[in-house]
C-alpha cells in the first residue's frame, strides 16, 4: 500500500528516500479511523514503527500549514526506553521533517544536561528522550509542555520492565490533558492496557501482529547441543552462517565477558554490551559494529534493549530467554525493515522441554537441528574460496606484472596452495564438536514409567559389568585394530584434557576426529591412537610443524611405554610409611573415644 493522506513536506521526505510501500503499522496509522485519535499500537520491533508515528502525529502538529513555524515550546515529545533508540529515533525524524521546518532535540542520560537544557531554550518543536532525563528537565522547568500537541511511548513493554512506571506517570500527569497520547508496544501486557485506559481517551486499539504472534520476517530454530558445547556451537554458527551482523544474548555480565574472550580469542571481531560499561565504552562498541571493525555483539538483555545494529542478520540465545515476550524482543533485533533474519536458540537436552513451551508460547513456527560440523564448514569455505570476488574481479597492470613474477619463479599448483594458506588463515578454525547429542527419549506424559526405568536400570547395569569384564583385557574399549599411536607431552599435571587436545591434534596433523581413536591422559603426558591409514601423512605433518600449539612425537611403545607407566605409577595414591591402612581397630578407637566423651559429658 502506498502512502496517502501525508502532509506535503512528509510526503517529500519519503519519496526521497524510497519509501514507496507502507508497512502493515505504517498503513493502519493512516487509515481513516486513525484520524486525531488516541493509538494504542502493538508491532514488532523493526516494522517501521519510528516512521509510523512520525506520520501519525504530521497532521496533528501541522493543523493544516506547510512548516511548523518559528521553534517554541515543544509541540511533541517522545519518550523511549534507551538512549540508543533515543538517539535513532531523533535521527529518523530529523530527515523525516525535514521540510517542516522542525528542530528535533534529544534529551538523554549520559549526555551534557546544561547543553541540553540551552536547546531547549532557543526552542524547539519535537523532543526525544529516556524517562528520567526528561522529568529531570521537567521538574527543573526547562522543559516547558503547555503547548504539546502529542505525546508517543515508544517500546512501552520494555519501559515498564526497565522500571520507569514512576517516570512514565509523572511526565504524562505534567503534560497537557488535551494531548494526542500514542502508544506503541511489541507486545500488549495486562500492564500496558491499565496504563492506556488511565492515560488514553477513546485510544483506537491497532494490532498489525497477534499478542504473542512471532515476526513474519524472522526464521526460528532450535539447536540441540550437548551441555558443556554451547561455546563451540556458538563458534561454528559464525562461522558456518557468516552474517554481516550477529547479536549473542547472555544471560548475566560474566558470561558476556567470557564469551566475548571466548569469540576475540578464536579469531572474531567481537565486542560486548552490559551494565557495567560507562556510556564512553558502550558508544566505542555500537560505533565498531556500525563502521564494521567489529560484526559479532555479545550483550546481555537489559543492555541490547532498544539497540538498532544495521544488517543484523544473526541472533543466538546462549542462555535461553527467561519468557515469550523476551524471546521476542531479542529476535525483533534482526529482520528489520523487510530484510530476513534467523534467531537461533541453544537448547541444551536438560532443557528442552522449557524451549518447547517458550516457542510454542510465542506461537512461532520452528525447526530442530544440529551444530555445524567442522568438516561442513571446511566444505563451505572451500565454494567461498571459489566463489570469491577476488578471483574474477580484473587486475591492474601491476598486479598481473606480479603475477607473472610469481609464475616465473614457483609452480602454478605451490601458488594456488599459498593462496588457499593466506585465504585459510584469515578465518576462525572451527571446533571439533566430539560429543554426540542424544535426543531425550519421549515418554507417555513426558514421564517414564516404572517399567521404563527398569529396563534402564538393567541396561546400565549390563554395561557397568561388561566394562568391569573387560577391564584387565589388553586392549580398551575404543582402541582401533590397527592404530599407530603417537603422545603428547602434556599431561594432568598441566590440565590437559581431550575436549581441547582433539582439535589441536586434528589441526596440526589435517586429519579429521574419525580418524582418532583412544586418547589415554596420563600424569605427564598425553597418548593417542591414529587410523594406519592416514598415520603417515600425519606423522609428516607434525614433523614439519616447526612452532605453535603441543609438540607431537611418535609412540612405538604404544598406549603403555615406559614413561606412561612411570606417570602411572607416579599418580597413584600412596600409602604414608609406618603408617597402617584405616581398618576396623581404628573404627573401634573412634568409637570408644565417642564413649568416654559422651560418659563425661
Amino acid at each position: 500500500m502506498a502512502f496517502r493522506k501525508t502532509p506535503p513536506a512528509i510526503a517529500r521526505a519519503l519519496a526521497e528516500r524510497d519509501y514507496k510501500e507502507a508497512t502493515p503499522v505504517q498503513a493502519a496509522v493512516l487509515e481513516a479511523d486513525a484520524g486525531e485519535r488516541d493509538l494504542l499500537v502493538s508491532a514488532q520491533t523493526g516494522s517501521g514503527k519510528t516512521v509510523a508515528y512520525g506520520i501519525a502525529m504530521a497532521e496533528t502538529l501541522l493543523d493544516g500549514a506547510g512548516t511548523l513555524g518559528p521553534a517554541g515550546e515543544s509541540l511533541a515529545l517522545i519518550i523511549a526506553p534507551t538512549r540508543e533508540l533515543a538517539l535513532q529515533v531523533q535521527r529518523e525524524l530529523n530527515w523525516l521533517y525535514q521540510y517542516t521546518g522542525a528542530r528535533v532535540v534529544a534529551c538523554v542520560g549520559g549526555m551534557d544536561p546544561g547543553r541540553e537544557r540551552r536547546q531547549l531554550q532557543d526552542g524547539v518543536h519535537i523532543v526525544v528522550g529516556t524517562p528520567g532525563r526528561l522529568r529531570d528537565h521537567l521538574e527543573r522547568r526547562a522543559l516547558k509542555v503547555s503547548a504539546l500537541k502529542a505525546v508517543v511511548i515508544d517500546e512501552a513493554d520494555e519501559m515498564l520492565d526497565m522500571g520507569f512506571r514512576e517516570d512514565l506517570q509523572f511526565i504524562l500527569e505534567t503534560t497537557p490533558p488535551t494531548r494526542r497520547t500514542l502508544l506503541f508496544s511489541a507486545t500488549l501486557p495486562k500492564a500496558i492496557v491499565t496504563l492506556a485506559q488511565h492515560y488514553q481517551r477513546d485510544a483506537l486499539r491497532i494490532k498489525t501482529l497477534g499478542a504473542t504472534e512471532g515476526h513474519a520476517d524472522i526464521e526460528y530454530r532450535a539447536l540441540r547441543i550437548a551441555a558443556n558445547k554451547g561455546e563451540s556451537a556458538i563458534v561454528n554458527l559464525l562461522r558456518f552462517m557468516d552474517p554481516p551482523n550477529a547479536l549473542v544474548f547472555c544471560a548475566t555480565r560474566q558470561a558476556v565477558r567470557h564469551l566475548e574472550a571466548i569469540l576475540r580469542e578464536r579469531g572474531f571481531a567481537a565486542v560486548s554490551l552490559s551494565g557495567e560499561l560507562s556510556q564512553g565504552e558502550r558508544n566505542h562498541a555500537l560505533q565498531a559494529l556500525r563502521d564494521g571493525r567489529a560484526r559479532v555483539c555479545v550483550a546481555t538483555d537489559v543492555a541490547a534493549r532498544g539497540l538498532d545494529i544495521p544488517n543484523l542478520g544473526l541472533v543466538i540465545h546462549a542462555d535461553l530467554p527467561n519468557d515469550a515476550e523476551v524471546l521476542q524482543h531479542r529476535s525483533g533485533r534482526t529482520g528489520r525493515a523487510g530484510r530476513k533474519g534467523v534467531s537461533i536458540l541453544l537448547v541444551p537436552n536438560s532443557r528442552r522441554r522449557r524451549a518447547e513451551e517458550m516457542l510454542s508460547r510465542a506461537r512461532v513456527q520452528f525447526t530442530w537441528t544440529e551444530p555445524p560440523s567442522a568438516e561442513d564448514i571446511r566444505k563451505l569455505d572451500q565454494d567461498r574460496l571459489l566463489q570469491n570476488p577476488i578471483l574474477t574481479e580484473p587486475s591492474s597492470d601491476d598486479e598481473l606484472s606480479m603475477a607473472n613474477s610469481l609464475l616465473a619463479a614457483h609452480n602454478p599448483r605451490d601458488i594456488a596452495a599459498a593462496f588457499v594458506k593466506m585465504y585459510r588463515a584469515t578465518l576462525p578454525t572451527p571446533e571439533e564438536i566430539t560429543e554426540v547429542f542424544e535426543p531425550r527419549r519421549e515418554h507417555r506424559g513426558g514421564r517414564e514409567t516404572q517399567g521404563e526405568r527398569e529396563l534402564r536400570s538393567k541396561q546400565f547395569a549390563s554395561k557397568k559389568h561388561a566394562q568391569g569384564a573387560q577391564s584387565d583385557a589388553p586392549r580398551r574399549p575404543g582402541d582401533m585394530e590397527n592404530g599407530v599411536w603417537f603422545k603428547i607431552t602434556v599431561g594432568r599435571e598441566r590440565n590437559a584434557d581431550p575436549k581441547w587436545l582433539l582439535p589441536e591434534i586434528c589441526r596440526q596433523g589435517e586429519i579429521t576426529k574419525k580418524d582418532i581413536g583412544a586418547i589415554r591422559v596420563y600424569e605427564r603426558e598425553t597418548r593417542f591412537e591414529v587410523s594406519s591409514d592416514v598415520a603417515d601423512a600425519f606423522a609428516a605433518h607434525v614433523a614439519a610443524r616447526k612452532k605453535g600449539g603441543v609438540r607431537i612425537f611418535a609412540a612405538p611403545d604404544g598406549p603403555g611405554g615406559d614413561t606412561a607407566r612411570d606417570s602411572a605409577a607416579s599418580a597413584a595414591p600412596r600409602e604414608r610409611a609406618g603408617k597402617p591402612p584405616f581398618t576396623k581397630n581404628k573404627n573401634k578407637h573412634f568409637a570408644g573415644k565417642r564413649k568416654h566423651m559422651t560418659a563425661k559429658h
